[in-house]
């Protein structure tokens, strides 16, 4: 067997010095341990307060309400501590967030199957249970902002947030209908309408069917970057869409895998008249948000959906996870990914929190 010649081995390269001596040349706040110390500003709790980066407030929070045409309070059973409010209790709920600090709702309609149909026509009746919740709350509190939610789900016999045919989720015939539900419910009295249907070209058909009828200061929150995700499970039985739904939502929700996508979403929202766009999920999308942040540097928002709410809480009930930690934890993150306002069902929770700190 031939032989391969020896080779000299490699001089070992001498590492560099983690403390070098200080050059003459050197400024005097210039330097390394022992003369930094990090944990000089973690000591004590007045000066981790005093630096830190991000902070959660309930004026950030927006509480989403489920609701349903009924009396009284009905348990959503994988969420737990959430229910579903008839009209007699949703004022009363809605003053007792207000009084912990929280500025805005957002309304969500359990629909009952006898009024889901393929043409999806109780979405514009202006007289439905979320044009009536409006009203009552904007009667009662009209400096709480509502958010009124502009998707065909809630009201779809086949449980998708476009018009169905022939098994196909039309795009253009959609835009009409949400058009329509996002007036009756501005003309209702909503302070700002969230389009969460992913359908193309739906932001600008709204702006311009709101300002054509002089509606001009309702402003729209556009879900922009919505993803085909699992964590919507828990919602989907609470406003009763779950069982009807055929199929899925992935020919017209976002791939998980993309952000570039993201991007483009949101860049083309904003064109057509948003005024905030909103990531969904969010705590799995978090680079998501930090880059449409960092690119669009515009009023940015972030939905804790019902799959995060259900696990914190499924973990803290089996005592896996200290409840109020994890629920402020998990708030701070969206913070300091950039999210300047949080969807949150656990918003009375945290505002609650919040004052007794």
């Amino acid at each position: 067997m031939t032989q391969l010649p020896k080779k000299d081995p490699l001089p070992l390269r001498a590492l560099p010095d983690a403390n070098p001596p200080a050059r003459e040349d050197q400024s005097d706040h210039m330097g390394a341990f022992p003369r930094v110390r990090m944990r000089r500003n973690r000591r004590a709790a007045w000066v981790r307060g005093m630096v830190a980066e991000n902070r959660v407030a309930a004026e950030d929070l927006i509480w989403p309400i489920f609701v349903h045409d009924g009396s009284g309070r009905t348990p959503v059973q994988s969420m737990p501590g959430v229910d579903r409010l008839g009209l007699d209790c949703l004022v009363d709920a809605v003053g007792q967030g207000a009084e912990l600090g929280l500025s805005a709702v957002a309304i969500f309609p359990y629909t009952e199957d006898a009024l889901k149909t393929s043409d999806c026509r109780e979405a514009v009746n202006p007289d439905n249970l979320v044009c009536r919740a409006v009203r009552q709350i904007k009667q009662a509190f009209p400096d709480v902002g509502v958010i009124c939610d502009v998707a065909l789900d809630p009201y779809n016999a086949d449980g998708h947030d476009g018009l169905v045919r022939e098994g196909r989720i039309v795009n253009d015939e959609s835009l009409d209908l949400l058009c329509r539900q996002a007036l009756v419910q501005a003309q209702a009295g909503c302070d700002v309408v969230a389009p969460s249907d992913m359908m193309d070209g739906r932001v600008g058909a709204v702006r311009q069917t709101l300002d054509g009828a002089g509606l001009t200061d309702v402003g729209i929150i556009a879900y922009a970057a919505k993803y085909a995700s699992c964590f919507y499970g828990p919602f989907r039985e609470a406003v009763g869409s779950g069982s009807s739904l055929k199929g899925d939502k992935k020919t017209y929700q976002m791939d998980p895998a993309n952000s570039d996508e993201a991007l483009r979403e949101v860049a083309l929202d904003l064109q057509e008249g948003a005024d905030m766009v909103m990531i969904k999920p969010g705590m799995p999308y978090l680079d998501v948000i930090r880059r449409v942040k960092d690119t669009f540097a515009v009023p940015t928002a972030a939905y804790q959906v019902s799959g995060e709410y259900a696990m914190l809480k499924a973990a803290a009930a089996n005592g896996w996870l200290d409840n109020d930690k994890a629920v402020m934890e998990s708030l701070l993150s969206f913070k300091r990914a950039g999210a300047d306002a949080v969807l949150t069902y656990l918003a009375p929770e945290v505002a609650s929190l919040l004052q007794r700190r």
